[in-house]
């Protein structure tokens, strides 16, 4: 099997403006790292439009249509005061989420081992009736019910690294025991949750805080003390990652130490689990990550670790 890309050039049509920290430069920036030498293997596929029934798993028929309604003709408007949209935007969201869900079709099927989504505008951030920082459906929650509803999956995993605590998924699944939330991201930071004591209904979200500093042993401890054993634990059927890379010790937005080096260690950590629980099926979307050069880096590093778990 192979590893899949997925992406589409409508992700790129989402205008934040002048200065914003997530800005078109990101995806060619990631498209461009994957496209050098060493990636031979990928698998290309633009990313189809998802559905309203896929949005609509996670987020309301009245929130999609205020957010389909809120879009400018013209110029930009402001979801809230980091949340920029533009005439592009909505089908640049439809596209991020469709791509989630065509990866996951990948997956199970058995088309691909697994799949990386390089796509914008991020999800995390998007709770099921509000958008916020940066993100306007909640594209990793959308793809993990899409499992469940087309596939008959019984439990599956979302593992979120970015530096800022996916509070979006965590109130996507905080009421589902047959969903998982894993998160490590630095605290205090936006959005102020993920707390260590937010457990959800069924002790099925574990939040793993990282102070300021913290780097890649940090990193590992937190995978080998408390990670792992939870993924163990919970078994799941399929394993979703919201790869946010503003981990990286040269990210402007946060205060983490992360490198390149490390997100290839977790990609294969978590792929490793994917064989152990899950027959290797893995989709990981692109969430935060806004020093070019490190995000180029460490996507490159995340997709190397995904080929490799593929044999590519």
């Amino acid at each position: 099997m192979t590893t899949h890309i997925y992406w589409h050039p409508h992700c790129s049509e989402h205008d934040t403006g002048r200065g914003h920290p997530e800005r078109a430069a990101r995806i060619q920036a990631v498209l461009d790292a994957l496209g050098g030498e060493g990636f031979e293997a990928l698998v290309w596929r633009e990313a189809p439009a998802a559905s309203f029934e896929q949005i609509e798993r996670v987020h309301p028929a009245r929130y999609v249509d205020r957010i389909m309604h809120g879009m400018p003709n013209w110029g930009l408007g402001y979801v809230d005061a980091d949340t920029v949209v533009s005439p592009g935007s909505f089908e640049a969201a439809l596209r991020a989420a469709g791509a989630v869900c065509a990866a996951v079709d990948a997956v199970m099927r058995g088309e691909a081992r697994n799949a990386f989504c390089a796509v914008r505008p991020p999800g995390h951030h998007a709770e099921p009736e509000r958008a916020m920082g940066f993100c306007l459906f909640n594209n990793i929650a959308i793809g993990a019910l899409h499992a469940q509803a087309v596939h008959g999956v019984t439990r599956v995993a979302v593992i979120d690294f970015d530096v800022h605590h996916g509070n979006g998924t965590q109130a996507a699944f905080s009421e589902r025991p047959d969903c998982q939330y894993v998160s490590t991201h630095q605290w205090p930071l936006y959005p102020g949750t993920g707390a260590a004591g937010e457990r959800g209904v069924a002790n099925n979200i574990l939040n793993v805080p990282l102070p300021p500093g913290a780097d890649g042993e940090d990193l590992r401890a937190a995978w080998h003390e408390e990670i792992a054993p939870a993924l163990r634990a919970f078994a799941p059927q399929l394993l979703l990652v919201s790869a946010g890379f503003d981990a990286h010790r040269d990210d402007p937005l946060a205060e983490l130490a992360l490198t390149e080096r490390d997100y290839f260690w977790i990609t294969r950590a978590l792929t490793e689990i994917a064989d152990e629980v899950a027959g290797g099926r893995l989709v990981s979307a692109l969430e935060g990550g806004y020093d070019l050069t490190a995000l180029a880096a460490s996507s490159a590093a995340h997709v190397r670790a995904l080929l490799e778990a593929d044999g590519g």
